[in-house]
């Protein structure tokens, strides 16, 4: 299943590396390992999941993955923590605040699992540097909510002919009910400007299919979006803009995670 990719080293801070995931379970992932066969979850165990953005969702995700067995983890980002962030991070302490959010997730994941490889990319995704970053992990979680870093994830992994290894991950911001969160094809999500703006521009400007599915798998919600008498729409951050609530940011992450496990033991 895994690609065996080499791990770049520049602006990268890695844990020590994972020990051999052969042999008998470790107690602390047996209960995940009763849902898979033998197989599959050694599949999970030796395979490196990345997370782009770790935010609201990213930050969720990350954490899922390291309780669910995955043993080798890339983080991808270059923010610190800041006190807006306390509402939906999981990182994001009083005792965090201005760390790096990718040192901060790295320390809280070897805390949960203390074998997990963790790489960490202090560094923000971009057309430039895609081609050094993404061949790093043989999946990918895009949480980021800059529509040039998932334009550049897209292209890179389509080209490579991996677009089935990528699950990106919509708008939080201005949403409040978790249960309309769900996994679906980019071409069925509906009131996400963030991913409107994304399908738009794929279809316009790199060839995907503007009629039928686009085959790329996304985590959104179609509820429609939530504004408060303040709110900016023109703020940069969905979030900052909208508001956004950790019960529906976890819930994505956390749904981008089960898509990501599934692919994997396939």
């Amino acid at each position: 299943m895994a690609h065996n990719y080499p791990i770049m080293e520049s602006k990268v801070h890695a844990s020590r590396s994972p020990k051999a995931t052969q042999g008998a379970c470790p107690r602390q992932f047996a209960s995940a390992a009763r849902l898979f066969s033998k197989t599959g979850f050694a599949a999970i165990r030796s395979t490196r999941v990345g997370v782009i953005g770790l935010g609201g969702v990213g930050s969720w995700a990350a954490e899922a993955l390291a309780r669910s067995g995955v043993a080798a983890i890339t983080l991808v980002d270059m923010d610190h923590i800041a006190e807006s962030n306390l509402n939906r991070q999981v990182q994001a302490l009083h005792s965090t605040l201005g760390v790096a959010k990718g040192d901060a997730l790295r320390d809280r994941i070897l805390d949960i699992a203390p074998d997990c490889g963790v790489c960490v990319v202090d560094n923000f995704l971009t057309a430039e540097n895609a081609s050094s970053i993404l061949p790093q992990s043989d999946f990918w979680i895009d949480a980021t909510d800059d529509l040039s870093a998932k334009r550049s994830m897209i292209l890179w992994m389509r080209d490579q002919r991996r677009l089935s290894d990528l699950v990106v991950s919509g708008g939080a911001g201005g949403k409040t009910d978790p249960t309309r969160v769900s996994l679906m094809d980019l071409a069925e999500a509906a009131h996400d400007p963030l991913l409107s703006s994304l399908r738009y521009d794929l279809r316009k400007n790199y060839a995907f299919p503007r009629r039928g599915k686009m085959k790329l798998q996304v985590v959104s919600t179609n509820q429609p979006m939530q504004r408060s008498d303040d709110c900016d729409p023109a703020a940069r951050l969905a979030c900052a803009g909208y508001g956004s609530l950790v019960t529906v940011t976890a819930v994505m992450g956390l749904i981008a995670v089960s898509a990501v496990l599934s692919r994997i033991t396939r």
